[in-house]
Order: C-alpha cells, then sequence, then structure tokens
C-alpha cells in the first residue's frame, strides 16, 4: 500500500511541475500583419502553423518520444526537420510573394532524394521573390570572411541579395515587393557562429517594415548544454549580439523567439514571429547533419570542438584552417611543445589560410571519438588555457592591440583574455561566469520548445 501511494504521489508531483511550466512561458503577440490583409493574418492564425507563443508548445510537443538516458548518445534517426514538414505551413504561402534568408543547408528530404527548399517551393508553383544569402552564400561555399555581391541564382535566375558584403543589413527597397520572409539556415548553437546575427538583422527588418517573419526550425547540433562568459553588450559586435553564453542551447525558433519577447532588436521592436518545429526533437538527442553547415565544420568532431578552438580565432594560432580537418588540429610555428605539426595551404573554404605555406606546431584532435565529445558537454578550456601558457612570447599570442581585441569580441567580454594573461586555473575561470551563466538558464528555460 505503501508503495502504490508513493508512486501515485511522485506522478502527480510530476505533473504539477509539467503544468507549471506550460503556464510559466511567455506569450508574445500574435502575428500582427500590420500592412496585410484580414484573410492572410487570419490564416497565420487559424491554421495548422506555429506561433510563438506558450499555447502551442504543447503541439510541438506531441510527437516527441523519450528515450532511456543511455542511449542519447547515438545519433537520432527519426527526426525530421521543420522544412520537411510542408503540410504544415506550405498553405500559408499560397498566392504570396516570398523572400528567403537561407544557404545550402534549407533542404527538404535526406540523402540523394533531398531537394533545396527554393528548389522544393518554385516546383509547387511558389512564388519566390528574392533571396537572401548570409555569410558564406547562398551556396555555403564561400571563404571565412569572404566578401560577397549580389547576384543571381544561376538555376532559377531567383536575384540574390547577399548579407555578408557592402551591407549586412537588408534595405526598405528589398522589402517593397514581398508578403513573407522565410528563415531556414543550420545553426551550431554557437554565439559567434554568424548566422543568428543575420537572422537578427532581419528580425529587425521585418518589425520595421511589418512583414511576416517564418522560422523554419532545425536541430542544433550542440544543444544538450549551455556553457561559456555570457556576452558583455559592450563587446556586442557581428560575432556576438546577444547576452548570451558561447554555447546557448537554443535552436534558431527558439532563439528567435527570445530575442523577439526579450526586446533585444533594434529599438525593442518586435516582429511578427512564427515557426515551424522540428518534429521528433529533443535537447537530449543527437542528430548527424546531412551537410556541413559551413566549408570549415566538415565533421561532426569539428562542430563539436568549434566553441572551444574557434576562439584561437581571435589570437595568432592557426585552428587548422587550409588542412584536411579545420577546427580539429592547432599549431603556431614558433610552439616549441607540440608533438604534432601541420603546415596550412589554400583548400576549398580557405583561400588564405593564417600562415600559409609555414609548419606549425601544436595539437591534433582527430583522435577524439563523437562519443567522448557528446559526453563532455562543455566549453573545453584547456587547449587554450595550455597553448597561452606554453606559448613562446605571451604579448604576441593575442591579434590586434587596443582595450577590445577580436578575442574579446569572441569570448563577449576583456575578462577571460586578463585571467589567461593572469595565469587563472579553469576553475577559477569557470567560477568568475556561473552566477550570469545561472541566470541565463533560467531565462532559456522560458523559451524551449522541446524538452
Amino acid at each position: 500500500m505503501l508503495y502504490r501511494l508513493i508512486i501515485i504521489s511522485g506522478f502527480l508531483l510530476f505533473s504539477l511541475l509539467l503544468l507549471s511550466r506550460y503556464f510559466l512561458l511567455p506569450y508574445p503577440p500574435k502575428l500582427a500583419g500590420q500592412s496585410f490583409d484580414k484573410d492572410f493574418n487570419e490564416a497565420m492564425r487559424s491554421e495548422n502553423l506555429y506561433m510563438a507563443n506558450a499555447s502551442t508548445i504543447t503541439n510541438s510537443r506531441k510527437n516527441t518520444h523519450f528515450s532511456h538516458f543511455s542511449n542519447i548518445f547515438k545519433f537520432s534517426t527519426d527526426l525530421r526537420p521543420a522544412a520537411d514538414r510542408l503540410e504544415q505551413y506550405e498553405h500559408i504561402l499560397r498566392g504570396r510573394r516570398i523572400a528567403l534568408l537561407v544557404n545550402h543547408t534549407a533542404t527538404v528530404g535526406s540523402g540523394l532524394s533531398a531537394v533545396h527548399l527554393v528548389d522544393t517551393l518554385l516546383s509547387r508553383g511558389h512564388n519566390i521573390v528574392k533571396i537572401f544569402a548570409p555569410e558564406h552564400g547562398f551556396r555555403g561555399d564561400a571563404d571565412n570572411g569572404e566578401k560577397l555581391s549580389n547576384s543571381r541564382d544561376g538555376r532559377t535566375g531567383v536575384p540574390i541579395i547577399s548579407l555578408y558584403g557592402e551591407q549586412r543589413r537588408p534595405e526598405a527597397k528589398h522589402f517593397e515587393d514581398i508578403d513573407i520572409i522565410i528563415f531556414d539556415v543550420q545553426d551550431v548553437g554557437v554565439r559567434f557562429y554568424t548566422y543568428t546575427t543575420s537572422m537578427t538583422y532581419m528580425m529587425e527588418a521585418a518589425a520595421e517594415f511589418g512583414k511576416p517573419f517564418l522560422v523554419l526550425d532545425r536541430p542544433n547540433p550542440n544543444g544538450h548544454y549551455v556553457d561559456g562568459p555570457v556576452l558583455d553588450r559592450k563587446y556586442a559586435s557581428f560575432v556576438g549580439l546577444h547576452p548570451v553564453p558561447i554555447v546557448h542551447g537554443l535552436t534558431v525558433a527558439e532563439y528567435a523567439w527570445m530575442i523577439n519577447e526579450e526586446g533585444w532588436l533594434k529599438g525593442g521592436r518586435r516582429c511578427s514571429l512564427s515557426y515551424v518545429p522540428c518534429e521528433n526533437y529533443r535537447h537530449d538527442k543527437f542528430y548527424r547533419l546531412p551537410l556541413p553547415p559551413s566549408p570549415n565544420l566538415t565533421s561532426m568532431r569539428s562542430i563539436y570542438l568549434y566553441p572551444a578552438i574557434c576562439l584561437f580565432e581571435g589570437t595568432t594560432v592557426s585552428l587548422g584552417r587550409g588542412t584536411d580537418a579545420p577546427f580539429e588540429r592547432y599549431g603556431h610555428p614558433k610552439y616549441v611543445g607540440g608533438k604534432y605539426s601541420f603546415t596550412p595551404r589554400p583548400t576549398h573554404g580557405s583561400k588564405y589560410p593564417p600562415h600559409e605555406g609555414e609548419i606549425c606546431f601544436g595539437y591534433d584532435l582527430t583522435f577524439l571519438s563523437e562519443d567522448i565529445l557528446q559526453r563532455d558537454s562543455l566549453l573545453n578550456l584547456t587547449y587554450l588555457i595550455d597553448y597561452h601558457k606554453n606559448f613562446p612570447k605571451s604579448e604576441l599570442f593575442f591579434n590586434g592591440k587596443g582595450e577590445t581585441q577580436f578575442f574579446d569580441k569572441l569570448a563577449g567580454t576583456n575578462l577571460l583574455r586578463q585571467q589567461l594573461a593572469a595565469g587563472k586555473t579553469e576553475v577559477e575561470i569557470r567560477q568568475s561566469w556561473q552566477p550570469a551563466l545561472e541566470d541565463y538558464k533560467k531565462l532559456r528555460a522560458r523559451y524551449l520548445l522541446y524538452p
């Protein structure tokens, strides 16, 4: 009898906690559609499309299956990205002039049957007016930092507006002939990965010009943990706009919802935001990306290592660009402690790699298995701390001079650079960012669309 009472009590407690989670979530406004007809606005509200509000969180979880914790390191095979779920959003697009902020990762289907979202929608009779392209371009093959011009897609003839060239924000003229904007780009869940900055700028323009903004969600390959210093707004830049940690633990739809609801858009505006969630996604599931999200993230190992190794981008150390395993090795010509060497050469995605043609001495991380990196679930600072400690001339370690360096923009603060110079341990560094990190975790919990 006592055993049954314990079981029943536990079930009731769990149910109360689950219900409280839903009722405490924020409730953003419905799609306003300031410059659109009533029928369109009603369709966006009444049809089976997920608006960015609390009442739809339950719907997005209906098809989620709980898996045993011992299996979380296996890659999920039943997950469907939002783009695949045409039945959830295609009817909203009928008769509308569509703009898309997309790159090569915006595909429908999988494997050899995968087709780009642009080609899919055109083949189904939708009116695509223009494409906006983020860093690395519409085809995802441009170098890191390479400036791109406007162009036309050679396959479809659709105009492409580059948001990583002479301009990084769309202009008023770009919105004169469109009715809705779709965002579908594979992110990796790291603050300095610039796709979410382009998303933010487009959301700001959507708010300013009264255009609905639809996010087709995709899984976050680093969505199983949250870590790193929270950005100090003093160091906001294109490689980090918002007060979130380096590893923020959100999908792009969750991130967009947070940005919109927290008033982080320019002038505190809110755009008319809606989203379609992934099906069968969980934050403790792992999903093998079907395509490299950018030219130098060519494996799941590099994606897991990216949050830690990319900090070397703010130093004089090579992080393996110009080799067959970027972000999986690092080194410098003047380093003497490494047991591994490599020589950067021009490659696809890295035409002019740092230390081109020089032998760099350092470390190779390609031996690390995906399981090990999944289990770590933290921002590993040991690579950075040890290399800085043993660097022959510490004053030449960081790129640039002055009060604000590029390393500080990546870190979101100048404190990490100061802690490295002071010889702080990893434990001491981690303790310094915990209060802000804990506050962020509470904020994040309010915007999770998935368990």
